[in-house]
């Protein structure tokens, strides 16, 4: 028997665009997960941002002196066009580098005491406490090198208010002890004070915590931030992040404040050290001073003599230019000699500068050689002495060092060929005034000693002065554009960001679960996913039931699932118009068990029978029969007897359903081999008696991919009806009833969707279900476990 053409196969479309509102409406099903989601994500923010704490931006910006930003001095810009110095810019990075270093950040932890935190204890975390916020203040009395490498803690809290108890961070507890009362720990000696007396609050649990110098340093160093604030300037910005808006202040102020303090302690190096020398100087020539005034003194008593000068006045007129020559020549050859033995003492200190050596080259390399000493020894804060940089200094000073000492075994070697000459000229003076007693010769030498050993104490006392003037002076290396401040409303965490990401996140963490399990799920849901494979004609769709009965469909009944029955009803009578045979025979079979074709064969059964037809329905799924069952038939005679017992007839097997107006040719026993008897040619009769007296044989076949019978009988058929089970068939199962139809196996065939789930948007849109299937009832599910189904 050839498959007929179908009249429905008109309604068959070429392929459909997506339909963005069936996806839409896919997910809209479950919003009640999406809606929890969201409520979860907002909760969750809401306690992050509860418990974290908030934390403030505080900035400041300072301006390097534009000397210390870049450039020589201008003592040494004379070395620049000889390329003795190498790079003459002193990058502003390397400043930044000296605010980031950690030796600095240390000073200032100790300064503050931020090495000691304090913490009051609450039921989730634990809130920072600074400075006047300190209900407590706990002293340590022992500040050594070991108080800054403790690690540990202990807790403060007050009894009454003047008595406290301690509990260190083992779970030992002291006994009461006064506040102020000196006390032992395995950490130092403290003592506790309350901040006011007046109000203690014996509630308070405050937690102390001693870090290490070298972590904290390294912590804080770490938030700050220290950039340009412009290009091609001097302006630096120093910012940091902190729960503690007042701490974040106090670091930044006092970070700058131990800058300029370490920058003017280089710089006052040179003075430092000239004074140094200078006072060294003075104490050796007042020792001389006082030798030479003696001398004149005795000298003077052992010759009595009075007036000398007075009366040589005439003769050595003539000679005074010459000495005080002498005396010049002499002081110059004295500090030439003072320079080279402290020059040969000290190798890697500071040159005194400024000592009125009239040697300009001496003066100039003393003065280079002093900054290049200076510039090394910052560097090498921040460097090691295998540096370059370093390394390139070092041959510096030390051809600036060859050069100043040369300068001075040069300045001496003139100096003493001029005393040579002016002495020279001296004696030519004195053999004029041989009159002149011997002891004005003698009381000149004295004089003479005396004049050189005065000049030099008075120059000496000149120079001390003006270099204390100089070191009062000094100006810091940065001076404070916008001192340390902050706003008072916290940069993190940000309230919008994460109140919008939580809501993203409430969204998207049901929208991903979804569209995974989405795009795991290989059932048929909908009548789309079969048509997308099968181009077999749709005869129709039936939604679930809640309803207990297996037949749902009656005269009176105007739900969805009967007026669904109706719909197929009248699409089975438009697919069977072309029959010319006054009955009709309907086969109903499936893919697979528990896909509800015995219950879609009692319905239709059902159905037809309201449109005063006789009806005929056979159970021809010998192998697993249902109508018994479903009906609470106790019929001992089916199929299976008539199909082995020849002297049985049709109608002794079959039997009126009341309740649905037609009668029932139930499956009977199991037999051991089905196929054998449905091929025996009595299935033939049963199909003959049912033409001659009915108007539809409706024959329940077995699921064609467990056995063959079906395909064994499909010939009979006039229409064969394949069901389909939402939410239950396997879309690869789909090739199945693909081959069938496009092979021409089963004549005739449709598709017939079951158990349409309407609430997820799947069918005609009912608000109805039923749990009914091949044999089975399906337990009714809670909402928030129907997305699993």
């Amino acid at each position: 028997m050839q498959q007929q053409e179908n009249p429905l196969n008109y309604l068959f479309l070429d392929e459909e665009p997506m339909d963005y509102r069936a996806i839409i409406e896919k997910y809209l099903y479950h919003w009640k997960w999406f809606a929890l989601g969201i409520v979860l994500a907002v909760v969750a923010a809401f306690l992050y941002l509860r418990y974290t704490p908030n934390e403030y931006l505080v900035t400041s910006a300072i301006l390097i002196d534009d000397e210390t930003a870049g450039g020589l001095p201008s003592e040494l810009s004379a070395f620049e066009d000889l390329g003795l110095m190498g790079s003459t810019k002193k990058q502003i990075e390397t400043e930044i580098g000296l605010l980031k270093s950690r030796s600095l950040m240390e000073d200032v932890v100790k300064e503050l005491g931020l090495n000691v935190a304090y913490f009051r204890k609450g039921r989730v975390r634990e809130a920072e406490l600074y400075r006047n916020n300190v209900p407590f203040k706990v002293n340590f009395l022992s500040k050594d090198s070991l108080f800054y490498q403790r690690d540990t803690s202990f807790s403060i809290q007050a009894i009454s208010a003047t008595t406290y108890f301690l509990k260190t961070s083992d779970g030992t507890t002291t006994s009461a002890k006064v506040f102020g009362e000196k006390l032992a720990t395995k950490f130092g000696d403290i003592t506790v004070t309350p901040a006011d007396v007046q109000q203690v609050n014996v509630e308070d649990e405050i937690i102390v915590t001693l870090s290490p110098l070298k972590n904290v340093a390294e912590g804080y160093g770490k938030m700050i931030t220290v950039d340009l604030l412009y290009k091609k300037s001097s302006l630096i910005e120093l910012t940091i992040k902190n729960p503690v808006k007042l701490k974040a202040i106090d670091i930044l102020t006092h970070l700058v404040h131990q800058y300029n303090k370490e920058a003017i302690t280089d710089k006052n190096l040179i003075g430092n050290n000239t004074a140094t020398f200078i006072n060294e100087r003075l104490a050796v020539i007042e020792q001389d001073l006082s030798t030479v005034d003696k001398g004149v003194e005795t000298f003077k008593s052992s010759n009595q003599l009075t007036d000398i000068i007075s009366e040589a006045g005439i003769a050595l007129e003539s000679n005074a230019e010459v000495e005080k020559k002498v005396v010049d020549l002499y002081t110059q050859l004295k500090l030439a000699n003072y320079m080279g033995e402290y020059l040969a003492a000290n190798e890697d200190k500071l040159i005194p500068a400024n000592l009125g050596l009239k040697d300009g080259s001496v003066s100039a390399n003393s003065t280079s050689y002093n900054e290049l000493l200076l510039e090394r020894n910052r560097l090498l804060k921040g460097s090691s002495a295998k540096h370059p940089v370093i390394q390139n200094l070092d041959a510096q000073l030390s051809q600036l060092r060859t050069s100043i000492s040369q300068g001075l075994v040069n300045l001496k070697s003139s100096l003493s060929i001029a005393i040579k000459d002016a002495e020279q000229q001296e004696r030519r003076f004195n053999s004029k005034i041989g009159a002149v007693p011997k002891q004005e010769r003698e009381f000149r030498d004295i004089q003479r000693q005396q004049q050189i050993i005065e000049t030099l104490y008075l120059y000496l006392l000149q120079k001390r002065e003006e270099n204390a003037i100089s070191l009062a002076v000094t100006v810091p290396n940065a001076k404070i554009i916008d001192a340390a401040d902050g706003s008072n409303i916290p940069v993190s965490p940000k309230r919008k960001v994460i109140y919008v990401v939580a809501l993203l996140l409430g969204f998207l963490v049901p929208f991903v679960v979804l569209y995974i399990r989405f795009l795991l799920d290989n059932k048929v849901h909908s009548i789309k996913d079969v048509e997308h494979q099968v181009k077999a004609p749709i005869a129709g769709e039936i939604p679930n039931t809640k309803s207990e009965h297996k037949v749902v469909v009656s005269d009176n009944h105007q739900d969805a699932i009967s007026e669904s029955f109706r719909m197929l009803r009248t699409n089975i009578n438009f697919m069977l118009a072309g029959v010319k045979d006054p009955s009709k025979v309907i086969f109903i079979t499936s893919t697979l068990p528990t896909e509800g074709k015995t219950f879609l064969a009692l319905n239709l059964a059902a159905v037809l029978a309201l449109s005063n037809k006789k009806v005929l329905l056979v159970g021809a799924d010998v192998r697993k029969p249902k109508l018994n069952e479903y009906l609470n038939l106790n019929e001992k005679l089916g199929l299976t007897q008539f199909l082995m017992d020849d002297t049985i007839k049709v109608p002794d097997i079959i039997h009126h359903f009341a309740e649905g107006n037609f009668d029932i040719l139930s499956s009977g026993v199991v037999p051991p081999n089905p196929s054998e008897l449905l091929m025996n040619g009595r299935f033939d009769e049963v199909l003959a008696y049912g033409k001659a007296h009915y108007d539809y044989v409706i024959v329940d076949t077995a699921p064609v991919k467990m056995v063959t019978d079906t395909m064994l009988l499909s010939h009979h058929a006039n229409l064969c009806l394949y069901v389909i089970r939402a939410n239950y068939l396997d879309k690869r199962l789909l090739e199945i009833p693909e081959n069938l139809y496009n092979e021409k196996r089963l004549p005739n065939m449709a598709i017939l969707m079951n158990d349409i789930n309407i609430e997820r948007g799947y069918g005609y849109g009912y608000g109805y279900s039923y749990g009914y299937g091949y044999g089975e009832n399906l337990p009714k599910k809670s909402w928030w476990k129907r997305w699993l189904h």
